[in-house]
């Protein structure tokens, strides 16, 4: 095994949240702890993030949840609190939930075939909401506007809404699809053309050939989707030239040499490839070597995949975000050796999996990843964010 050195871990930090500042909610002014204020948008430059001139580190983590699980506004106050804690200036969340009744907070609702946005205080109002919490906080989204999975609605409530099969792919390919989900994305992104507490767009949450399901028409390639991301990129940026696009995918390889899975090319994805599209502003990339599969050394095997996405990075000048990454056990070595290859590596940010918080109405959503402020993992994180930061300011 090839020897590495990692991080020391540390338990103890001091909290990074600065001074008070005022903020604007949608229909009042609040005073709120926040970091900086959020103004302007990001860029990239080379292998960078950029704001005004200088290097954006873009680090923090995914909370999924937090504008679909009834939150009221001082909970989402408390959720970017505790992620903003641990010197986070980034959070990744769902700009999505089709649904075909509607209940609680949604953003779309499908009724035989004809699809409606919800632009109430259960849809796009309460995303407003998101949105100030976040900047009360320092904070900017990367909000992801479908799910392959079934989860919260996704690809597969447009493909059986609109063409009766389980085709998950359709989604890819099919003309009247992509149009409703043109037309899904116009609205969303329109609204939010002039707002600096969004990050970057990103077209779909982990998308492959395939769903929950399973079921595929067959003819999905890994070129047919490279192509559809490129149209849905363009597309959002003819929209919006304010904010960047992502794809929001697992960065699986495309070499059908390999024998190992993610880099074989079975799921539909080139990572190469699709980072190459000019319209993509930065990769994306997951990592979860034990849902994969990889057991033999998931810690060291994790280091490699970061260390691989690094050397496609430099080669295609763009910034690279390890924007999801977990583990169930043996947490602090393992993310101790990850965050360490994050730093030396050059990959350009990290979003762990996933925030958590202790809140009035209970504990947000655990899924066995969840990073508690109680949670040695959380010391950790600000350590990370921290070595990182100056990694950016060297």
């Amino acid at each position: 095994m090839r020897l590495r050195s990692v991080i020391p871990f540390v338990t103890a930090f001091a909290p990074l949240v600065g001074a008070a500042s005022i903020v604007e909610r949608k229909h009042a002014a609040r005073d709120a702890t926040s970091t900086s204020a959020v103004t302007g948008y990001v860029k990239t430059s080379g292998q960078n993030f950029v704001l005004d001139g200088e290097t954006f580190t873009v680090v923090g983590a995914n909370s999924y949840w937090v504008g679909l699980t009834g939150l009221t506004t001082s909970e989402m106050d408390q959720t970017f609190s505790d992620i903003a804690a641990v010197g986070a200036t980034a959070v990744r969340t769902w700009g999505f939930n089709d649904v075909t009744t509607p209940s609680g907070d949604y953003y779309q609702l499908w009724t035989n075939g004809t699809a409606t946005v919800n632009y109430g205080p259960t849809g796009l109002e309460n995303f407003d909401n998101v949105v100030a919490a976040a900047k009360a906080y320092g904070i900017r989204l990367i909000v992801t506007l479908t799910n392959n999975w079934d989860n919260y609605g996704g690809m597969d409530v447009y493909v059986s809404e609109l063409t009766g099969t389980d085709y998950h792919d359709y989604f890819y390919s099919d003309p009247v699809v992509i149009a409703a989900y043109k037309t899904y994305v116009n609205a969303f992104v329109s609204r939010y053309i002039d707002e600096p507490g969004i990050l970057a767009w990103e077209l779909a949450n982990e998308p492959r050939c395939a769903g929950s399901t399973g079921v595929t028409s067959g003819n999905c390639t890994a070129p047919l989707i490279t192509s559809w991301i490129a149209e849905m990129s363009a597309y959002i940026h003819s929209i919006d030239s304010n904010h960047l696009v992502g794809i929001g995918d697992e960065g699986f390889f495309d070499d059908p040499s390999s024998t190992d899975y993610p880099y074989q090319g079975g799921e539909g994805i080139n990572f190469t490839a699709n980072l190459a599209v000019p319209t993509i502003d930065f990769g994306t990339a997951h990592l979860y070597p034990l849902s994969w599969g990889e057991t033999e050394d998931p810690i060291e095997w994790g280091v490699e995949w970061i260390e691989n996405h690094a050397t496609a990075q430099k080669a295609q000048n763009k910034p690279v975000l390890l924007e999801e990454f977990g583990i169930t056990s043996n947490k602090t070595e393992t993310y101790e050796a990850w965050y360490s290859a994050i730093v030396s590596s050059g990959l350009t940010g990290d979003l762990i999996w996933q925030a958590g918080s202790y809140l009035a109405s209970g504990p947000t959503p655990n899924d066995g990843y969840t990073v508690y402020p109680n949670d040695t993992v959380y010391g950790l994180e600000a350590y990370a964010a921290g070595q990182l930061k100056a990694r950016n300011a060297a």
